[in-house]
């Protein structure tokens, strides 16, 4: 069902065509964002948008005179580990980042934004009204694809990685973490939407106190910041298929400025991989990959495997990461470590004994087992890194 329209209202005439992007009303997890693709009759006043909250706003463009679809993002009040304080902000902030860093592509890769409210006490609803963006989602075509295809697309992605990584960001941006506007209009530092705090015990105490920086002392760059996309998947890049080129880097909700190793522990699932910390219950060849990535692929690939490593598009990423000198897990020095570190805090709380959709379709005895699962990998991971 869908939420509540006042916001669209507001905006846009009563004959407007609203349609629901990518919504399963069946999906048991609650999405972040539900997104609406708007048609109009006619192009909008830019003065009906301007009315719902101000001219001049920072991070927007005007209304296009000849535009009449758009994309409207609404937040959902009640997804879980997002910081509704600055979520809005820190989205709109990283788009106009992101499209400064990645101006000299064509087509144009980062939508424009036109408007936006915040979700920040007391506002109910936060949203962002942006430019429709051309193209298909590139999950949907990227596994079919022959290789020849699949290594144009990786270029590309290396190429937009490479510039993110390269963008010179505002000495305003003094912090890692979110991004806001101050009243001026300038991005500054402020918290990540995706950050949360908990109890620690005596172990995790340590850890923290004396492991963390153990574990840091020797990444590489340790000052740099980049623009962190942390979703870099396929699933985030639109697709024309005439072209073969991508034509949209999309959903800006968990980007941030963190290190550029940051970007490796978040994305690349189903085009070369995360790079991920220490695991017991890992399989042997995500061991390989992992090392693989460190040191070198192989020069006889190992073979595919149905629900495993795809070994030939890993090899083709890595290729097209090293053709541009782009940061990653083989230059990065020392990110086996921070990976290790990530590791420990995603095992502190883990997504499925902490979800509360989880937790609703699950036995009591079904949670229980689940968290001394994570419990013994937890005491495994802290042995393993002699705490």
């Amino acid at each position: 069902m869908l939420p509540k329209h006042s916001i669209l209202t507001l905006l846009f005439s009563k004959e407007a065509k609203i349609d629901p992007i990518q919504y399963d009303p069946e999906c048991p997890f609650k999405y972040n964002n539900f997104v609406y693709r708007i048609t109009l009759p006619s192009s909008p006043s830019a003065a009906r948008i301007e009315s719902s909250h101000g001219a001049h706003q920072p991070g927007t463009a005007p209304l296009p005179k000849s535009a009449k679809e758009f994309i409207m993002r609404l937040t959902n009040p009640d997804a879980e580990g997002m910081y509704a304080q600055t979520r809005v902000e820190n989205e709109v902030a990283i788009i106009s980042l992101a499209a400064a860093a990645l101006s000299g592509f064509k087509p144009q890769l980062v939508p424009t934004v036109y408007g936006w409210g915040s979700a920040a006490p007391p506002s109910s609803q936060g949203w962002i009204l942006q430019e429709l963006m051309s193209g298909v989602s590139m999950s949907e075509a990227f596994d079919s694809m022959p290789s020849g295809e699949k290594t144009k697309v990786l270029a590309q992605m290396a190429d937009i990685l490479k510039a993110l990584q390269d963008f010179q960001l505002p000495s305003s941006i003094e912090q890692y973490g979110g991004v806001t506007f101050d009243s001026s209009g300038q991005i500054i530092s402020t918290a990540m939407t995706s950050v949360g705090s908990g109890p620690w015990l005596e172990r995790l105490n340590a850890f923290v106190e004396s492991g963390v920086p153990a574990q840091f002392k020797d990444l590489g760059c340790r000052n740099a910041k980049s623009i962190v996309h942390a979703d870099f998947t396929p699933d985030n890049l639109l697709y024309d298929a005439s072209t073969q080129c991508i034509t949209a880097l999309i959903d800006y909700d968990f980007a941030c400025i963190l290190h550029p190793s940051y970007e490796f522990l978040r994305s690349f699932s189903g085009a070369g991989g995360q790079f991920q910390g220490w695991s017991d219950i890992e399989s042997s060849e995500e061991t390989e990959l992992r090392d693989a990535k460190l040191n070198g692929f192989p020069s006889t690939l190992p073979e595919n495997t149905k629900d495993g490593v795809k070994w030939d598009v890993a090899k083709i990423w890595e290729d097209e990461l090293e053709r541009l000198d782009v940061q990653r897990p083989r230059t990065i020095k020392g990110i086996e470590k921070v990976a290790d570190v990530d590791a420990v805090l995603c095992s502190i709380l883990p997504w499925r004994v902490t979800n509360s959709d989880v937790l609703r379709m699950q036995s009591e005895a079904a949670i229980l087992k689940g968290r001394d699962e994570n419990e013994a990998q937890l005491i495994k991971l802290l042995d393993h890194l002699g705490f």
